[in-house]
């Protein structure tokens, strides 16, 4: 711990001693607009509990600027207004709300983010929405080869690829290791796949030098579509998580998906590729039994 994160957590813990307790009452819009001009205890206990949330996120002076203020507010008034110190918490609380969405290493959005999306899109009963999960083709070797440090790099250029020229709210996620997803609502089945497509196209095509002289890159994609009605979150990652997996077993660098009828086949450039596998509906990844094809 460095010596200022040690500072602003010892006081922390003494703003805490000092401030009453907000009583229950989370650092949202809620709480702050319930907070009385004539109350600067009240007011102290919620600049104390920003600076413990900022302090958990190694905002460290933004946390003591809170802190400062709480002591401002429990040892008398100056020249600032209420209204200004409220509007300060709520950004304060918007940028901590938006940084806990975010994947620390990629920048694009995180699991915790992906999942809650998911459960809005498909609660609306529209049934709009594509869900596709990507993976980086042989990722092991590129680690094994130059070091996970390197592997880091490759990982924050794929992501500004993935998420270039998504349709209109459509968004990227990490969905762990080398995995994303990429969430696009309100598109057709048709439309899902083919922005999806351009996402492969963009990964295949990049010009990845920049790294590495000899490095090239590829993404394996699967494309889940929800079903109104009958789609629940479960259902379509695993979906798209099947899709992805026979992306791999056809020869990588392809994006996968079910046509009309049911059968799975690929999409653009791979499309005329031969023997593409074809697992039952609703059965989930193999396990491991079956062990998956090489990285």
């Amino acid at each position: 711990m460095t010596d200022t994160a040690w500072s602003v957590r010892n006081l922390v813990r003494s703003a805490r001693r000092t401030a009453p307790p907000a009583d229950g009452v989370a650092l949202d819009d809620t709480a702050l607009d319930g907070v009385a001009p004539s109350d600067p205890a009240a007011r102290a206990a919620l600049h104390t509990a920003a600076a413990e949330r900022l302090a958990g996120h190694d905002r460290y002076e933004q946390a003591y600027l809170h802190l400062r203020e709480a002591v401002r507010l429990l040892n008398g008034p100056t020249g600032a207004t209420v209204e200004d110190e409220l509007d300060r918490l709520r950004r304060e609380h918007a940028e901590a709300r938006e940084q806990s969405r975010r994947d620390s290493l990629t920048a694009s959005y995180n699991r915790r983010y992906l999942d809650e999306r998911l459960v809005d899109l498909l609660g609306d009963g529209t049934g709009r929405v594509c869900l596709a999960l990507a993976d980086i083709d042989h990722f092991k070797q590129v680690n094994d080869t130059h070091g996970h440090p390197f592997g880091d790099r490759v990982r924050q250029r794929m992501v500004h690829e993935l998420g270039r020229e998504l349709p209109r709210g459509a968004f990227c996620a990490r969905y762990g290791g080398e995995e994303f997803a990429l969430v696009l609502p309100d598109v057709s089945a048709d439309e899902g796949i083919a922005a999806c497509e351009a996402a492969r196209e963009r990964v295949a095509a990049h010009d990845w030098s920049a790294l590495h002289p000899e490095l090239r890159m590829t993404i394996s994609i699967g494309v889940a579509h929800a079903v109104p009605g009958t789609s629940g979150t479960e259902a379509l990652v695993d979906e798209a998580d099947l899709l992805l997996y026979t992306a791999k077993q056809a020869g990588r660098n392809a994006v996968a998906h079910r046509s009309g009828d049911g059968r799975v086949t690929l999409a653009g450039a791979a499309s005329g590729r031969r023997s593409i596998p074809q697992p039952d509906a609703g059965r989930s990844r193999p396990g491991p039994a079956t062990p998956p094809p090489p990285e």
